[in-house]
Order: C-alpha cells, then sequence, then structure tokens
C-alpha cells in the first residue's frame, strides 16, 4: 500500500477531553480518503523546510491539504481587505514540500489551498476574493464542474460532475507548466495539472475529502504504485 503524505495545520491551542494545548491537526476526511484509496495516510506537520526534501523521499505520494488563504506576498501582490491573515510556517513547508515533489517527480495533489499553492510554487498568481463557491460560513456548498478533454482529469472523471466546495480564492495566471483541466460554470478554474512533466502533479479547487467520490485520490494512489 503506497504511503501518502498529507500536509496538516498547527493549531496554537486545541482542545480535547482535559487538555488544550498547541496541536497538529488535519480534518479526518482526508485520512479516510487516502484509505478508502487503498493507501496509507501519514501526516505532515509544518516542520523546517529544509527537511522537505528528505521527507518526500520516504514518501510515494503527497497532498497538500486545504486551509487559510495563501500570502499574496508570496506571488508579489498586496494584501486584499478580504485576503485571511498569513500562515507563514505552513506556506513555506508546503511550498517545500511541493517543489521537492516536482523535482523528484512523487506524485502530487493538492486540494483547494494545495491547488492555489501548487499554482503559486510555479510563478502563478490567485484571485484574491471570488463570490458563489461556499454555502455560508463553515458550511460545505456543491457546484458541477467540466473537465478539459483530452487532460488528466478528464481521464480521470471524464463527465461533469458535482463537488463539494468551499473556497474564496482561485487560480488567477497559471504558473509555468500548467494548464486548466476543469471550470466551474462561472469560469472559475476547478483543476490544474503539468502535463509533460515528470511524474504525476494534479491540483483540484474543491474538496474531495468531503465527498463520496474516491476518483481523483484513487488515480493518485495508483501513480504511487498502488
Amino acid at each position: 500500500m503506497p504511503l501518502i503524505g498529507v500536509s496538516t495545520y498547527w493549531e496554537t491551542s486545541a482542545r480535547w477531553g482535559v487538555w488544550e494545548l498547541p496541536a497538529a491537526l488535519l480534518p479526518a476526511g482526508y485520512s479516510r480518503l487516502v484509505q478508502a484509496a487503498g493507501g496509507l495516510a501519514a501526516m505532515l506537520p509544518p516542520d523546517d523546510p529544509s527537511l522537505a526534501e528528505a521527507v518526500v523521499a520516504r514518501l510515494d505520494g503527497v497532498v497538500v491539504a486545504g486551509g487559510p488563504d495563501v500570502d499574496p506576498a508570496r506571488y508579489g501582490e498586496p494584501r486584499s481587505p478580504r485576503t485571511g491573515p498569513p500562515a507563514p510556517e505552513r506556506d513555506a513547508w508546503e511550498l517545500a514540500l511541493i517543489r521537492a515533489a516536482l523535482a523528484s517527480g512523487t506524485p502530487l495533489l493538492g486540494i483547494c489551498r494545495g491547488m492555489q499553492l501548487l499554482n503559486v510554487a510555479l510563478g502563478g498568481t490567485l484571485v484574491q476574493h471570488l463570490d458563489g463557491h461556499a454555502a455560508g460560513i463553515g458550511v460545505f456548498g456543491e457546484h458541477p464542474v467540466k473537465p478539459v478533454p483530452g487532460t488528466l482529469y478528464g481521464s480521470i472523471v471524464p463527465e461533469a460532475s458535482p463537488v463539494p466546495t468551499y473556497h474564496h480564492q482561485s487560480v488567477d495566471r497559471l504558473g509555468e507548466g500548467l494548464t486548466p483541466s476543469a471550470y466551474a460554470e462561472d469560469g472559475t478554474v476547478e483543476a490544474i495539472e503539468r502535463p509533460g512533466a515528470e511524474g504525476w502533479v494534479l491540483g483540484v479547487q474543491w474538496h474531495p475529502e468531503m465527498g463520496s467520490d474516491t476518483r481523483v485520490m484513487s488515480a493518485l494512489v495508483r501513480a504511487s504504485g498502488g
């Protein structure tokens, strides 16, 4: 079974039982989806970015999970009033994981923030706010995405399909070597990939861990040796 590393959150104060302590957290949907797809999930809390290459070398595949907004300083733009507070440790760690996976050809899946950070890692930019891609604060919405024929994503999910969604940022200028492979009805880029590159590279804007469709994660697991 392939070992799939999934990036996690640092929370300065988390509560469980009698405890209230700093913790590395990962919504359970991610590990459950990896397991349902035939992989083994390993949590990757933010660490020294210089260790990313060694960490990725021990993994069969990498998932960069959803989370807070990417700091716009990472792509050379001023902060919009509607952009969330920066997460510098997580940005640095996940950018290092992405670059290590790309350099080594390790299969890589970016989910929501993970897709946005993949775009930034390759020199792209982000739309810092858009409406209509969530059902409310803390509530996932759903909308259809349409695959681009002939793409990696299109070969995994060939039909337009509804997906669970919760985001307010999206891809603007594409990073080097990236191409769109799915769109929402409003034209928002919903998936990106890197055709012709060594390894398997895909980003999706929605949250497959919140739905029942395992096809995207299953494709990552297969690419990772499963």
